[in-house]
């Protein structure tokens, strides 16, 4: 049984998001927080787009905010997001980590920590190598990890690190991860 699916995003990923989130039925019950590398000022049209485009409840992460079923939450711009142990965010300011903030790894460490083998990652398009060693951490906590197949990629440097570093369970594409998100949300109700 799985308590929260973590995703990191960056160079391609609205679309990406997009693409793996629509699919989700409505009734979608485990937690989805993303990350996706955001310029510091962006006014995060994402939440706004991708309530549009999908059928889920998304939004953007709100300090102290309880995590909760049926939901899909955003990291903000210029902030960390972070997992408490009482399953509530934490958002932080600190330095950038791989160059940003937020950072995948940042909130995939935290997430780790806090659901152990109850976690899914997933790490999709990006430029960088941001998710990688957090991906591999939710593996070595016995969560399960999946990749975005490189050559689907808008940009293939974050899914092939990805896999370089955490040797996940699936490199699939974005549809195929869709489904499998499915299954595995049937297997957690």
């Amino acid at each position: 049984m799985y308590r929260a699916i973590v995703i990191g995003a960056s160079a391609g990923g609205l679309y990406a998001i997009r693409d793996l989130l629509v699919p989700l039925p409505s009734d979608f019950r485990i937690p989805i927080i993303i990350v996706q590398h955001l310029s510091p000022t962006s006014e995060n049209y994402m939440v706004e787009f991708l309530n549009k485009n999908t059928s889920l409840n998304i939004k953007e992460v709100d300090e102290k905010e309880p995590i909760k079923p049926n939901m899909v939450y955003i990291a903000p711009p210029n902030y960390h997001v972070l997992i408490e142990e009482d399953e509530t965010f934490t958002l932080s300011a600190d330095e950038k980590v791989n160059y940003s903030r937020p950072s995948i790894d940042v909130l995939f460490y935290s997430a780790a920590d806090i659901y152990k083998k109850e976690l899914i990652g997933v790490v999709l398009t990006g430029a960088n190598d941001d998710g990688a060693r957090g991906l591999f951490t939710i593996r070595k906590n016995g969560g399960l990890g999946i990749v975005q197949t490189p050559s689907s990629a808008e940009a293939p440097q974050m899914p092939s690190a990805a896999i370089l570093e955490a040797n996940p369970e699936y490199i699939i594409e974005i549809s195929e991860i869709a489904k499998l998100l499915i299954e595995m949300n049937k297997r957690s109700d």
